[in-house]
């Protein structure tokens, strides 16, 4: 383990240097987006049908594909973020603090990518505003979409304000150390735009804040936990398909409780992989250290394992002496070889876990980074065809003797890599605007290695 003193300078790194690998992968993030963007603009053209998206019946297929899956997938990412950030400071888990702002900014990305998804799905942008908007106070007693819609703007406004109070504190005492940039076109000079973001997070800014924006932070992290198995995730996402009893593959209690442990399985194999990636490219062993990834996968371990034990009561409920109807659904799912190999893909990262748990020597960071992409995989993967397989077998399956198919098109896929692409430049963007590691955990960090040096210091005898 590193025993470099964490400084400013260190997290301020990301902001102060730009190097060729910087610009290989802003382009590449921006080539992905601008690839799905020109499939969503033929989409619009042509309609939704170029998806391959279709009705029940004779048309076949499933009105519900990989956008519905993706969507509920990205829904878990920011979701499980903002409850690892939150639990960081409502629990006091200071060593978990150097990822917390990494946490935060996932939950930015996932909503931002999921509210995306709600556009691309509706196949007109603008049903957002004569669909949702307009007739806001009658939909919103019985629109599954506005329900999506109320939920994530609340929790991107939650999640924002809670980002930026953290960034007030960090902001206002680094500033000197921050960028500058002035243009001038002709004589005339323009205005600092980096000094016009800092100014607007600092507005006000006195040091007598300092605790009540801890006190604020306190709340806000204990309404997120608070409300974590009653919206979102725990809640309003999982509601929208377990009281559907004409869907037997939906439907039952079971669900709230399965999404939220995607949900948090999900976000931390997110930060687990952005944090290695920071970790790498600004040489910051000493702040991320290996601790920190022993125990992020050991809090994976263990949501992996409720994950596993939820799809076992699923099965075990389904197909023992269940409805036939749900029988049928079951073992439509535990028989399709996508399920088994996204099923065995988390079971095989509990067993690594479990094992380097009890030999220390097995632990790597790209092994910790296989497993999170590996976990990330079988979590998508299990939420497209979760959504998938509801459709197919429905209840009251009149049309099954025209059964239909469905595999995602190439602009669903483009639409896949387009959000991640939007969730990698939220991050390369932020890196150079703000320190992705707060000021108070490099304070923690410091004041800890200090007083490991104080205490291996050798008496002297007076």
């Amino acid at each position: 383990m590193s025993t470099k003193m964490p400084s400013e300078e260190d997290i301020l790194r990301p902001i102060n240097t730009l190097t060729t690998k910087y610009f290989i992968m802003y382009g590449a993030a921006a080539l992905g987006l601008v690839a799905f963007l020109v499939a969503w603009a033929y989409q619009l053209q042509q309609g939704l049908i170029v998806t391959g998206l279709g009705d029940w019946g004779s048309g076949g297929g499933s009105t519900w594909g990989l956008y519905i899956g993706a969507f509920i997938w990205w829904v878990g990412v920011a979701h499980g973020g903002i409850i690892l950030s939150a639990a960081v400071r409502l629990l006091g888990m200071d060593r978990y603090l150097p990822i917390a702002r990494i946490a935060e900014m996932t939950t930015i990305g996932g909503l931002s990518a999921a509210g995306f998804y709600i556009l691309v799905h509706m196949g007109r942008p603008d049903r957002m505003v004569t669909s949702v908007i307009g007739h806001y106070h009658i939909t919103v007693n019985n629109s599954p979409l506005v329900w999506d819609v109320t939920v994530i703007t609340a929790y991107f406004v939650l999640s924002a304000t809670y980002l930026g109070l953290t960034l007030r504190y960090d902001v206002a005492r680094l500033r000197d150390q921050l960028p500058s940039y002035a243009p001038k076109i002709g004589s005339f000079q323009l205005p600092d735009l980096y000094g016009l973001i800092y100014g607007t997070l600092t507005i006000g800014y006195t040091k007598k804040e300092d605790k009540i924006i801890d006190r604020m932070v306190w709340w806000l992290a204990a309404a997120v936990i608070i409300m974590a198995p009653l919206l979102l995730h725990g809640g309003v996402i999982p509601w929208l398909f377990s009281v559907l009893p004409a869907m037997p593959a939906w439907t039952g209690a079971i669900q709230g409780p399965m999404f939220l442990s995607i949900a948090l399985m999900s976000a931390i194999s997110g930060v687990i992989i952005i944090s290695y990636a920071f970790r790498r490219a600004y040489g910051w062993d000493h702040i991320i250290t290996d601790d920190i990834f022993r125990g992020l996968l050991l809090w994976l371990g263990f949501f992996s394992l409720l994950f596993l034990w939820f799809q076992l009561q699923t099965i075990l409920n389904g197909s023992f002496l269940g409805p036939l109807d749900q029988a049928h659904a079951t073992e439509a799912k535990i028989s399709n070889p996508i399920y088994r190999v996204a099923m065995g893909m988390v079971f095989a990262t509990l067993v690594y876990i479990f094992v380097q748990g009890i030999r220390p020597a097995l632990f790597s960071k790209k092994r910790a980074l296989i497993a999170s992409v590996a976990v990330l995989t079988a979590t998508l993967t299990e939420k497209v065809l979760f959504v998938v397989e509801g459709f197919m077998d429905p209840h009251f399956n009149i049309y099954e003797a025209v059964p239909g198919e469905y595999f995602p098109s190439a602009i669903e896929w483009l639409s896949l890599v387009g959000t991640a692409a939007l969730v990698a430049l939220l991050f390369l963007n932020l890196s150079k605007l703000v320190p992705v590691v707060e000021l108070h955990a490099v304070e923690h960090l410091r004041g800890d290695h200090e007083h490991s040096e104080e205490a291996t210091e050798p008496e002297v005898e007076a």
